[in-house]
């Protein structure tokens, strides 16, 4: 398989992991190295390797970003049992189409002044990395794998954990 096929196959598997996961926690470096992180809701839009938010030009994060571009996001989904880390890059942008395209009704609690709000800015994450742990989200699924690991001497292997480097791929 190719380097096109692998990085494509692994953005649809990313995709597919974080589309109904709305909220996740940015995390951005501040200049003495003390990370901060927030929740942020990701936009709706086809995963092609970029994450896109909105967020207040002027907010602590934005400065953050301009010193130091490197970020990470934590997605959680516990009714899935699913949690996923991602690492990458963080651009601000002031895009009016972007924004228009990205844009929803709901978006106006955060900027009255909808897409001619001045303080309307969006973060487009470059995703580099990503690691998954996805489990089985049955109790006794859970449960049988305990009693199985204690009784072989085994570590307990909950389900599936894969990193995925994007920009080896790319």
């Amino acid at each position: 398989m190719n380097d096109t096929t692998e990085r494509s196959e692994a953005m649809q598997k990313l995709g597919a992991m974080i589309k109904d996961i709305r909220i996740v926690m940015l995390t951005t470096a501040m200049p003495d190295g003390t990370l901060r992180a927030r929740p942020m809701a990701t936009q709706e839009a086809p995963f092609d390797g970029d994450l896109w938010f909105f967020t207040g030009a002027d907010s602590s994060k934005v400065h953050e970003i301009e010193d130091d571009q490197h970020v990470s996001l934590a997605y959680v989904s516990t009714h899935d049992n699913l949690y996923l880390s991602i690492s990458g890059r963080a651009t601000v942008l002031r895009d009016r189409a972007k924004a228009e395209q990205l844009w929803t009704p709901a978006m106006k609690a955060w900027f009255p002044g909808g897409l001619d709000d001045p303080d309307l800015t969006l973060l487009k994450v470059s995703v580099e990395q990503a690691e998954y742990w996805d489990t089985p989200s049955s109790t006794m699924v859970h449960i049988a794998g305990f009693i199985k690991a204690v009784a072989t001497g085994q570590r307990y292997q909950p389900g599936e954990n894969e990193k995925i480097d994007l920009e080896k791929s790319a």
